[in-house]
């Protein structure tokens, strides 16, 4: 890709500091319980290992890998787990993390799967929510920042697994 075509859409002190905002929300609505964070691989991680470190309550962290995309940069709409949860989530408040929600197919899918395994609630973090191509009757309970439609990349995104290291995020021209 020529990189003079990627542009600095959110920096990183805006990034760290959405975070921290969100992790002081979702400490206040967990207080007193326990939560189990499961972190949508491999575009989730650098989110889910920088909020993790302002939750403030007893927590877990386990991690799945789910993909509509395949090499493409739009969802091919057919959803497939590529890694399951290495542990129950029954009776657990389950907060899944996410690094963009955009047609709202792999959320709901994934959020209808937990839902079966019995867990005390189920409820979406999302980094980056593209509410304008959704297609699929799905919400984020947090979101970090809205966006427009842009082919974004940084901070855990990729362009073919390229790009994940760059501390923002960036659109592609």
């Amino acid at each position: 890709m020529d990189e003079s075509r990627i542009h600095v859409m959110i920096d990183e002190v805006s990034l760290q500091n959405r975070i921290r905002q969100l992790a002081d929300e979702i400490n206040h609505d967990y207080q007193g319980k326990e939560l189990a964070m499961i972190c949508v691989l491999k575009g989730g991680v650098m989110f889910m290992t920088d909020l993790a470190k302002y939750i403030q309550i007893p927590m877990t962290m386990d991690f799945m890998s789910v993909s509509s995309y395949g090499n493409q940069q739009v969802s091919t709409g057919i959803v497939k787990i590529m890694k399951d949860l290495d542990n129950s989530i029954e009776n657990q408040h389950v907060l899944i993390v996410e690094d963009i929600m955009d047609t709202g197919r792999t959320l709901q899918y994934l959020k209808n799967l937990l839902a079966d395994r019995n867990p005390a609630s189920v409820k979406i973090c999302t980094l980056l929510d593209k509410p304008h191509t959704r297609v699929v009757p799905v919400k984020a309970d947090y979101t970090g920042f809205v966006i427009d439609d842009k082919f974004v990349l940084g901070y855990g995104l990729d362009y073919e697994q390229h790009y994940r290291n760059l501390p923002y995020i960036a659109y592609v021209e």
